[in-house]
């Protein structure tokens, strides 16, 4: 959504390519919308929240509290490495889901042991 961005182009192709469906947490939900809020206003948070309703790619999870406890518990635990307390959200829920492949850019995804597309 945000045009500027340096990998923009590169999403923008994989997500017009892909056919697998897309799993995503309530927490990379807010961590975008802020950071769209941040970076490029509000009606362009709202627009990814309207998209992300209505996809037909894409599946919304919400966590619960036993998987925070193991987000918690994993944050705590790895303080070798910087990864967020919404990276750890997604290596939870991808372990939970047997998910291999994140479409990310984020180096994190690998040092946890996972696959990165594109």
């Amino acid at each position: 959504m945000v045009r500027k961005d340096r990998d923009h182009e590169i999403a923008k192709q994989f997500l017009k390519n892909n056919t697998q469906p897309l799993i995503t947490s309530d927490h990379v939900m807010d961590e975008t919308v802020t950071l769209l809020l941040s970076r490029v206003g509000h009606s362009y948070a709202v627009r990814f929240l309207d998209m992300l309703q209505t996809s037909q790619k894409a599946q919304l999870i919400y966590l619960t509290p036993t998987q925070i406890t193991a987000i918690v518990t994993l944050f705590r635990n790895r303080m070798d490495k910087e990864w967020s307390f919404t990276d750890c959200s997604s290596f939870i829920l991808m372990q939970e889901h047997q998910i291999q492949v994140a479409f990310v850019f984020d180096e994190h995804f690998k040092q946890a042991g996972f696959l990165v597309k594109p």
